[in-house]
């Protein structure tokens, strides 16, 4: 990750700097960087001579002292609260005062992060997308404690990055990854019910795969996914939202991720994960039953529209932002709230009331603002 960034500040033309204290770890995103841009120079992308001066704004470092000139460093180390907190300290004791730090956490909190700090109106949330240079999203998290200025100044800076800048309130999971949990949850809770008759096994994951495609216009199913993002990251991710959101019933994680996570199938990067990855894997065969599938997809649906609503009902960010996120981030067909409109707010509301009435779980409360919506007869788009 913080090789991608790099290479998407010097892109934008900016002298940079890549640290890292593990020298193997460093020469092998050196080699991978000047990889990919000859990759991209036999692609037609950029020239050699473009390349060549990109390269020469990188300077590849391990030795922290090399921040001290620096106007804004972007953290992306390990997802340990801890030794966040321990680098941020040391990286204040080098840099100006007028220098912005901030980290690339995809769940922790930024106003921890930033409470290890003398100056902590300074730090900030800058959230890129895997792989940095191609994923469009930047999520902008000022904390209780950034200078109320600050993100206005770094989604300016960063629209000359190309990317498209969301702000989100400091809360578990930012947007996407707080949107995103109903995704894998649901789908993996109507596989573990055996929901309408879904096969156990992988011809199970390939039915609820399927059903997303197909009715929703989704580019990937949740197993799939899960499988591409890694199910060790991904199951850390909703560890972390859950027990972050002081164990709402909504993020709970589900002993099928727990137990994937164990056996360390982590996905396509370790041969297996919900599906088999060997050369001489049987792909399954998904039951293509249309009228199961649009259930598969209004109860999946459903429940991502009402995380939606309710992060806008809370402040997390704007509704344009909320379904720019989305977008952008997980390559939704559409914004969660205008898939709101175009559906329907209240049939949207009766598949959770219907789910909330034969659970009894909290995992499907409708959200106020859902129900305000239907109440009053509005959209969220005009």
């Amino acid at each position: 990750m913080g090789a991608g960034i790099a290479q998407v500040a010097a892109t934008a033309g900016h002298s940079t700097i890549l640290l890292d204290t593990n020298h193997t770890v460093l020469k092998k995103a050196e080699e991978s960087l000047k990889a990919t841009f000859v990759k991209l120079v036999e692609k037609g992308k950029f020239t050699t001579e473009q390349v060549s001066e990109i390269i020469n704004r990188i300077k590849f470092s391990s030795a922290l002292m090399d921040f001290g000139k620096c106007d804004l460093i972007i953290e992306a180390i390990v997802e340990d609260l801890a030794v966040k907190q321990s680098v941020f300290a040391e990286i204040e004791s080098i840099v100006s005062d007028d220098c912005i730090i901030a980290s690339n956490t995809s769940s922790l909190s930024i106003t921890s992060i930033a409470a290890a700090c003398k100056h902590p109106q300074r730090i900030i949330g800058i959230h890129f997308f895997n792989p940095a240079p191609l994923m469009p999203l930047v999520e902008v998290i000022p904390s209780i404690t950034t200078d109320e200025l600050l993100a206005e100044k770094i989604k300016s800076f960063l629209s000359g990055w190309k990317k498209t800048i969301v702000i989100a309130k400091d809360t578990p999971g930012f947007i996407v990854n707080r949107l995103a949990r109903s995704y894998y949850g649901e789908s993996i809770r109507i596989y573990e019910e055996g929901w309408e008759g879904i096969p156990s096994g992988t011809k199970g994951f390939a039915t609820i795969d399927w059903a997303l495609k197909e009715i929703g216009g989704f580019k990937m199913g949740p197993f799939e996914l899960m499988d591409l993002i890694g199910n060790d990251i991904n199951y850390k991710v909703t560890e972390t939202v859950w027990t972050q959101f002081f164990y709402d019933a909504r993020y709970k994680p589900s002993l099928t991720q727990k137990r994937l996570f164990e056996a360390k199938r982590f996905g396509k990067k370790s041969g297996a994960g919900y599906y088999d990855y060997a050369e001489t894997a049987i792909k399954p065969e998904a039951m293509m039953d249309k009228v199961l599938a649009e259930k598969i997809f209004m109860r999946v649906i459903s429940m991502l529209i009402n995380e939606s609503v309710d992060a806008l009902y809370l402040k997390v960010a704007s509704r344009d932002d909320l379904d720019s996120a989305v977008k952008n981030g997980v390559n939704y067909p559409k914004g969660l709230l205008q898939w709101c409109d175009d559906i329907g707010a209240e049939k949207v509301l009766s598949t959770l009331v219907n789910r909330h009435q034969t659970y009894l779980e909290e995992r499907y409360r409708p959200s106020v603002l859902l129900r305000k919506m239907v109440a009053e007869k509005k959209k969220f788009y005009s």
